[in-house]
């Protein structure tokens, strides 16, 4: 198992454990149909986001498949979540980790999902050992795309109706990045 040292700090956010205190700001954005469009279910409801926010401050192991660590994303200096990002382990074995982001639409356009992204890459290839980093993601979603594109991620497949959600069907991309290629970038 897996040991973090958390909170971790990038030049403009704090990535933390979610704690109750929470509630308000998770709420915000995960309540909101524009956020949930693009997560393949309904928005939560407040009483959803409260079963939700004990078990991600509770935090997991990182040992088995379906393993994950949840971070809370905060400006330096404010107690304000705006945002989430999320390591999933797929598989221990092939060391296959899948990477997401929902971020709170109030606080888009100022590059925080990118560098909360780029944290957690970083977290996955240095500490955890992921072999390949991968993320899922609505063909309509153009902003969580750039990001891959940004943290250097190539798409490796486009899904064609392959997802059924309230009577419509949606297509997925899947883009990923390999502990190697992900090495050679940084040299």
């Amino acid at each position: 198992m897996t040991t973090l040292s958390v909170p971790f700090s990038t030049e403009r956010l704090l990535l933390r454990r979610f704690t109750p205190d929470d509630l308000d700001d998770l709420y915000a954005y995960q309540g909101l149909s524009e956020v949930a469009r693009y997560l393949y279910r309904p928005p939560l409801t407040r009483e959803r986001c409260v079963r939700s926010l004990a078990r991600r401050a509770a935090g997991t192991a990182w040992a088995e498949d379906g393993d994950d660590l949840v971070f809370a994303v905060c400006p330096v200096g404010e107690a304000k979540v705006v945002g989430e990002v999320v390591l999933k382990l797929a598989s221990a074995r092939a060391g296959q980790v899948e990477i997401g982001w929902i971020f709170n639409p109030a606080y888009g356009g100022r590059g925080y999902a990118t560098e909360a992204a780029r944290a957690i890459t970083e977290l996955a290839f240095a500490e955890l050992d992921a072999h390949r980093l991968f993320a899922r993601l609505d063909v309509l979603n153009t902003g969580s795309a750039r990001i891959c594109e940004r943290l250097g991620m190539r798409r490796e497949a486009h899904l064609v109706e392959n997802a059924l959600d309230d009577g419509r069907w949606g297509s997925e991309y899947v883009y990923a990045m390999l502990a190697r290629e992900w090495k050679a970038d940084r040299a």
